[in-house]
């Protein structure tokens, strides 16, 4: 299936996808605990069985049973050198079940997560996915699925794979908690901009939570989707009913769900956990005479950041673009930068942000450094502590496409000029990753002194990045700043430019304003009449210092002029009261103590160690450092995390500055007899489960904070587990579950507990697993996250006698 037939599919009426494999697979025979593609490939009447009677329901769409069939998660079962044949031999048993129905090659995680956020190098990723995916098309797959993915990291890697391999249809799916993020926090509308960029033919969601939720996740997704959006809710919520798992949503009620859902622009529906080819029956009875709402978008002006995304145009604020992290003229971040150090790119990036930047351009341009490890140094490192969306500002194509292959969002590059070589090389580029570009009116020959000369070079790139599938919201104009100390005219020239490209041709624009006054004297006045003149003339963005509190004021004042500013709330936000103190971000204190502090809550890896030792040096105790300074910060992350400002990425980078700085002060702990013994813990995934990326998030957070963890890893039996807890003395035993055919496994561990005697606390965690299912059960407790289940370990060693708790952030 072409790309193009899969949209005009899409856009004909509602496809109906299928329902849950694993659980029809169980009643077939498939025993828990074996690897799922081993066992069809040896057994394969069941999934012939289970997908004839979806295609029989109503289902336009199955998916091959390849979800755990990259060699990754092959290798569990020792299976990665078959991971070529199986994929092949899967897909073309799923082609003959369903006959003319379409077969979609299903690709999920890997178990790892993906650098940025993660260990996991980008490009195994991708070859990972690309080895898959080449043995599903040998197979005949119509199309792929990319789903339940919990890091858009690797949904970007997985879909990059099918994009350089092949033309045919890719659906994206990503897997959102209850409060809209998945677990690395990137949200429905950032993944949408993100992924219909890079060329899904799909986008959406499924798993993890019910009809109601996942409702609110399409409303918000459908006025920005350019394509068509599928939602495959779980049958309601799993609870304990017999010893057996089932979800508490029937066939019928899951079905009434439908209506809503084509309401709010749903083109592709089926269902996940709990669900049967009856709910699909269900759903395909209650379609009948409902009309689908086809993409309301072409285009959109607009970048992401994996969490956060900006828009821009005349119906939105003046984006400001901070310019700050850039070396040219800036003496010490050249220093730093050829010493390897990001100290100040991390700083600029807080500082720009906390001002009022909606995006960052970075820039490594510079002699004596790696232009491209250097922006690959900073894309990764931004992308863990900030969540503006960043503006790539190289001329070199070479460094432009490893900065926008590893960027986890839609990036703005900056930028693409009539420029012979530059044309030809950089717009492929560009659009390979489906980024925004400024174009810039220069040509080999000259720069057009004038507004006219500009727009004829300005209509000749577009009419080239047409040809790339670029449309006019996916671009901005550069109106080419000239010093007014040479040339008086030009700043006329480039505000008839501004208002020609936004007014006449019906594009973004955007402007460097502070190169209009070099050369003078007080150019802040200067700058900020420029900028005043430029917003007049429907500017989209500009690329200033926007710590400079005049420049950011006009700004406020421009959106509320302008009627850019809904309602003036920005602008009463800012000025309503009295005047407040600029929103900077302070640089680390000078006192060594509460730098240390400062370090743990920014997340300084690089700089913790020292700063420990100059706190030292200072005459600071190793137990005041922890007591008064460490914990105190961990804390406060977690406070930062609890109000959503931090994310799993922030997270994990201020816990692993803590560990460096534990790392440092144990062995003076010990010689001081100040140490207190490391409470233990047991964690595992329960047996049948070979998913554990949470369960390492968990046991990574428990040792940052403190406690001694024991991770028997996946696929843990009952017996060896408590085995553990009893030989190591542990108290509290953690157990994590991802599938509904192995939650049950948690209640077989704390029955067994109970037949023992032994006197444990339980916490569990996972996808599929809540707070009543842990009282149903019989847990201690529930863990919604990794620093919920930290909560809930050091509440149990404050408070022994509580029998029944759950934390949440």
């Amino acid at each position: 299936m072409h790309r193009q037939e899969f949209t005009e599919r899409c856009r004909a009426g509602l496809l109906l996808l299928d329902g849950a494999t694993g659980t029809e697979l169980i009643k077939r025979g498939m025993p828990r605990g074996v690897c799922p593609e081993k066992w069809v490939l040896e057994n394969p009447h069941a999934i012939r069985d289970v997908q004839q009677a979806c295609r029989t329901a109503g289902s336009d769409i199955v998916y091959a049973c390849t979800f755990g069939a990259n060699r990754m998660k092959l290798a569990e079962f020792g299976l990665a050198d078959s991971c070529h044949e199986m994929n092949r031999e899967l897909a073309r048993i799923s082609k003959d079940a369903v006959g003319t129905g379409l077969v979609f090659g299903d690709i999920a995680p890997t178990g790892s997560m993906v650098e940025p956020f993660g260990e996991l190098a980008f490009e195994e990723a991708v070859d990972v996915y690309r080895q898959q995916m080449a043995a599903l098309i040998e197979g005949g797959v119509d199309g792929f699925v990319i789903e339940t993915m919990m890091d858009i990291q690797e949904a970007r890697a997985a879909l990059i794979a099918a994009r350089e391999l092949c033309d045919l249809p890719v659906m994206v799916s990503m897997t959102y908690g209850e409060d809209g993020r998945t677990l690395t926090g990137t949200d429905p509308l950032s993944a949408l901009i993100t992924l219909q960029a890079l060329g899904a033919d799909a986008v959406g969601c499924n798993c993890s939570t019910g009809p109601a939720n996942m409702l609110e996740f399409v409303k918000l997704m459908k006025p920005y989707a350019k394509v068509p959006l599928l939602a495959k809710p779980n049958a309601g919520q799993p609870k304990l009913v017999n010893g057996e798992t089932v979800f508490d949503m029937d066939a019928e009620e899951f079905a009434s769900f439908l209506p809503k859902f084509i309401a709010a622009g749903v083109n592709l529906f089926g269902g996940c956990c709990g669900t049967t080819p009856e709910y699909i029956a269900a759903v395909k009875q209650a379609a009948g005479g409902l009309q689908i709402q086809p993409p309301l978008k072409k285009a959109i002006s607009a970048v992401s950041s994996a969490r956060a995304v900006s828009f821009m145009g005349e119906a939105f604020p003046v984006a400001v673009v901070g310019e700050r992290i850039n070396p040219t003229g800036k003496k010490k971040l050249k220093e730093d930068l050829r010493e390897g150090k990001f100290s100040l790119v991390r700083q600029f990036a807080t500082e720009q942000t906390s001002a009022g930047a909606a995006l960052l351009d970075v820039n490594m341009g510079m002699s004596g450094i790696d232009e491209k490890a250097m922006m690959l140094q900073a894309v990764s490192l931004l992308s863990r502590v900030s969540d503006t969306p960043l503006c790539l500002d190289s001329s070199n194509p070479e460094v432009m496409e490893a900065a926008l292959r590893l960027y986890p969002g839609r990036a703005l590059v900056n930028s693409i000029s009539a420029e012979k070589a530059r044309l030809e090389k950089m717009l492929p580029v560009a659009a390979k990753y489906g980024a925004m570009i400024i174009l810039l009116p220069l040509t080999d020959d000259e720069i057009p002194p004038t507004a006219a000369g500009r727009a004829k070079v300005v209509e000749q790139l577009f009419a080239e990045a047409q040809k790339y599938g670029y449309e006019k919201e996916d671009v901005a104009v550069d109106g080419l700043v000239m010093a007014v100390s040479a040339d008086q005219s030009a700043a006329s020239e480039t505000i008839k430019t501004v208002e020609w490209a936004s007014k006449e041709f019906g594009v973004n624009t955007i402007i460097g304003a502070s190169n209009v006054s070099f050369g003078l004297p007080a150019r802040n006045w200067i700058n900020a009449a420029f900028f005043a003149m430029a917003i007049g003339r429907g500017l989209s963005m500009v690329i200033i210092n926007p710590m400079e509190e005049l420049i950011m004021s006009l700004k406020l004042a421009g959106d509320a002029l302008t009627g850019r500013d809904k309602n003036m709330l920005a602008y009463l936000a800012r000025f309503a009261d009295a005047p407040k103190e600029a929103a900077t971000a302070k640089a680390t204190s000078a006192d060594p103590k509460q730098a240390v502090h400062d370090c743990v809550v920014r997340g300084e890896e690089d700089n913790i160690t020292g700063a420990v030792k100059a706190a030292l040096a200072a005459g600071a105790k190793p137990s005041e450092l922890v007591d008064n300074f460490l914990i105190p910060a961990i804390n406060k992350v977690g406070e930062l995390f609890d109000r959503k400002k931090y994310f799993l990425p922030q997270l994990m980078m201020s816990a692993d500055t803590m560990r460096k700085a534990f790392a440092v002060l144990e062995p003076l702990l010990k010689r001081d007899g100040t140490q207190k013994a490391a409470e233990k813990i047991v964690i595992a995934t329960v047996k049948g489960d070979i998913h554990d990326i949470g369960k390492n998030l968990v046991a990574l957070m428990l040792r940052n904070y403190g406690f001694d963890v024991i991770d028997l890893g996946k696929d843990v039996p009952a017996e060896k587990i408590l085995d553990a807890a009893e030989a190591e003395g542990a108290k509290i035993v953690g157990l994590s579950a991802l599938m509904t055919t192995t939650m049950i496994e948690m209640k077989t561990v704390i029955d067994l507990a109970k037949a023992r005697g032994l006197s444990l606390k339980f916490m569990i965690g996972g996808a599929v697993v809540d707070e009543n299912y842990s009282r149903e059960i019989g847990a201690n407790g529930y863990g919604a996250d990794a620093l919920a289940s930290v909560r809930l370990a050091q509440e149990w060693l404050r408070h022994p006698h509580i029998t029944q708790a759950s934390a949440k952030t």
